[in-house]
């Protein structure tokens, strides 16, 4: 039996549609002689993952990523599907990460396994995670320290400007003098140095006689420590005995006698009673005085002529010897 031309150019269009099918399958991870299972995952963006882009448990390349699309026509989020040719048993509730697999930043899809025991069924949606980038972790940890360098720049830039205000013309020169007097002060504490230990060497014997002397004082007071012993002990005896004492009631005594005369002395002074009237009274001063004088009078005259006031005689005296007469002073 003759094939027609016709035939044989249909029959190698088929094939060669067939191949480019299988071919474009093969490229996008779907093998079409293989039973797959398909998973989905939602992701907030791609991340840099393309299509065909591997998917690995624990290294072990199980599947491929097939299509990627919106979740729904107003939603920003994406779903990926990913279909897995291996019979790998994978626990529902997994996660699928989105990690970087080289520096060049080349993604994939590592899948996680969850503690659950239950499989996830051909068609289910798996946890969908990402992983950061080396640039991002990069980023991530270099953000702090960018920022606390900004902080720095900034605050050395504010310490100049401070210093540049402080250290002006005026201020240097202050510096200048500042430091010119601190060496002058330190050449003036030199030189006093210098006659300190120039006066301590000429005194150099008068200090030795005035360590012999407070050397000799501490010994005596050494070979004297049982009488300043019992000197102290005495003092305290004594101290003893006057606490013991009625201080309070003896000083109110004296305070009592001390008013007192501090009241007779105002009387005094005031001219009350005999002897203040006889103190403040210059008349009645006066005429005591007087008394007095004439009483120092009879009595010298007394021991002048007794005869005249005491008569025993049997012949009486004569009126000449009776008539009295003023003494000689």
């Amino acid at each position: 039996m003759k094939i027609s031309r016709e035939l044989k150019i249909g029959a190698f269009g088929i094939v060669t549609l067939a191949l480019f099918i299988i071919s474009v399958n093969f490229i996008k991870g779907k093998d079409l002689f293989n039973r797959n299972r398909t998973f989905y995952a939602v992701y907030d963006a791609t991340s840099g993952i393309q299509e065909a882009a591997s998917v690995t448990v624990s290294g072990l390349e199980v599947g491929k990523v097939t299509d990627m699309r919106f979740l729904t026509k107003n939603s920003k989020k994406v779903l990926i599907e990913l279909t897995i040719s291996n019979k790998v048993f994978i626990p529902s509730k997994s996660v699928a990460r989105i990690t970087s697999l080289d520096l060049l930043g080349t993604k994939n899809i590592e899948i996680i396994f969850s503690d659950a025991n239950t499989e996830a069924l051909d068609g289910d949606t798996l946890v969908g995670g990402s992983q950061l980038s080396l640039q991002e972790e990069v980023n991530k940890q270099v953000a702090p320290i960018k920022l606390k360098a900004e902080n720095l720049l900034s605050s050395l830039d504010t310490m100049v400007t401070v210093l540049q205000s402080v250290f002006n013309a005026d201020t240097r020169k202050n510096i200048t003098a500042s430091f010119l007097s601190i060496r002058s002060t330190l050449s003036n504490l030199e030189s006093t140095t210098y006659n300190l230990d120039t006066l301590v060497y000429g005194q150099k014997k008068r200090l030795e006689r005035i360590m012999f002397n407070v050397e000799s004082i501490t010994e005596n007071f050494r070979k004297n420590d049982e009488n300043i012993s019992n000197i102290l002990t005495n003092f305290s005896l004594l101290s003893d005995t006057l606490a013991k004492a009625n201080l309070a009631g003896t000083l109110k005594n004296v305070n009592i006698v001390l008013s007192r005369v501090e009241a007779i002395t105002t009387k005094i002074n005031n001219g009350e009673g005999t002897i203040g009237m006889l103190v403040n009274d210059q008349k009645l001063y006066d005429n005591l005085n007087k008394s007095a004088s004439q009483l120092n009078a009879l009595i010298e005259d007394m021991k002048l002529n007794p005869y005249r006031y005491v008569n025993i005689s049997v012949f009486p005296p004569s009126k000449k010897r009776m008539i009295y007469t003023e003494p000689v002073k």
